[in-house]
């Protein structure tokens, strides 16, 4: 009777190990397809495709990020202008409601 509680012990620790192990091999599988080595797989197993372009031998260089942009040639609009432009939006707007309505009611 002693050799029960050992015994199950055992067959416990051994179902943690191969659950263990099988979640790490199940996770390993998705972690290995993230690797830079898809274009040897073949494309009916996910691979690049045949007409793929090849990689560059060497990266493209780093964008320069802190290089500002050349001030803008166009000045900012005046408050006149906002305005007018706002207006002209407007008719614009009340335009194109009349012909839709009018559209709508003719549909010819």
């Amino acid at each position: 009777m002693s050799k029960s509680p050992s015994l199950g012990r055992k067959l416990r620790q051994f179902a943690q190990l191969s659950l263990g192990l099988t979640l790490a091999l199940a996770g390993a599988g998705p972690l290995a397809s993230c690797s830079t080595m898809g274009g040897d797989i073949p494309t009916a197993m996910g691979g690049l495709p045949d007409g793929a372009p090849a990689r560059p031998q060497t990266p493209p260089p780093y964008p320069a990020v802190h290089d500002m942009p050349p001030p803008r040639s166009s000045a900012v609009l005046t408050e006149e202008e906002k305005k007018r432009v706002e207006a002209e939006l407007a008719v614009m707007r009340e335009q194109q409601a009349r012909r839709a309505q009018s559209s709508a009611a003719n549909p010819n």
